[in-house]
């Protein structure tokens, strides 16, 4: 079987006491937003740019880097190694752009910590939940109405 290895970035994104997550509906699965990193971009950029795209809000600032793993998994008879970082992010408006048109199978979702943690379908993408939470305040990450 072939192998295949990419870096990817994406958030933890916390406005006041709600964290932003994405039904993909082509697999029906609940996730956090990220994407891969290209060429000649940093992973704090490439994190900024897919949340971006994927959720439409522009308007965020990194609060932390959550750290990195590498997660491993067959995909149509490929073995992938994806190399992935984490950041807090902070919603610092409600600022949106048109998401582009493969993004719009993503859905997001506002939901509590709880909810994120339980809804999350890659145990995975569940630590940085966790680790996001140890370092959030309601008061640190914004007062929005959504």
């Amino acid at each position: 079987m072939k192998s295949h290895r990419y870096a990817a970035a994406g958030g933890v994104v916390v406005d006041r006491d709600r964290v932003l997550i994405l039904h993909r509906t082509t697999a029906n699965d609940i996730r956090l937003p990220k994407g891969e990193i290209e060429a000649g971009e940093s992973a704090q950029e490439a994190a900024l740019r897919e949340v971006s795209e994927e959720t439409g809000y522009t308007d965020l600032e990194i609060i932390q880097d959550l750290g990195a793993q590498t997660v491993s998994f067959e995909y149509r008879d490929e073995y992938v190694h994806r190399d992935e970082r984490y950041f807090l992010m902070h919603l610092r408006s409600l600022n949106q752009i048109e998401r582009p048109i493969k993004d719009l199978q993503l859905v997001p979702m506002w939901t509590s910590w709880d909810e994120a943690l339980n809804a999350l379908s890659f145990e995975e993408e569940r630590r940085w939940i966790v680790l996001a939470r140890k370092d959030q305040t309601t008061e640190r990450y914004g007062n929005h109405s959504l």
